[in-house]
């Protein structure tokens, strides 16, 4: 029986890529990647967070996905697997979007979400 192959917690679109990149490249200090994470809080129960890291910290999973290092909470591992961020771009703003398939709703505001973690069975399959 061979190994299935390691699906990443989390992947990038090619604007979403560019885009960390170009804060990389124009921040004040080194940076080691992008963390992003969820947090409890807002109308639906649960917003995304995301913030430049000068390091990794003990337990994160690093996802490295077109040209990005991506740091992943792992709190969040369960809650973000399978999902693909984005940089959107529209007439009245711009910012990062999640493709999660594992949220079942957003709040009408679109700052926070609901999120059904997903199995262990997948999570292992992710870190296979």
């Amino acid at each position: 029986m061979g190994l299935r192959p390691k699906m990443n917690v989390i992947s990038l679109t090619d604007a979403a890529a560019a885009r960390v990149q170009d804060i990389i490249a124009n921040a004040d200090k080194p940076l080691f990647g992008l963390r992003v994470g969820v947090k409890n809080g807002g109308c639906a129960g649960m917003s995304y967070t995301m913030e430049m890291a000068e390091r990794a910290n003990p337990g994160d999973e690093v996802v490295e996905d077109k040209g990005v290092r991506v740091l992943v909470d792992p709190k969040a591992i369960l809650f973000l697997l399978g999902t693909q961020m984005d940089y959107e771009t529209t007439k009245l703003s711009s910012g990062f979007t999640f493709n999660n398939p594992n949220q079942t709703s957003a709040c009408g505001c679109g700052e926070s979400v609901a999120i059904t973690p997903a199995s262990l069975s997948e999570a292992e399959g992710a870190k296979a």
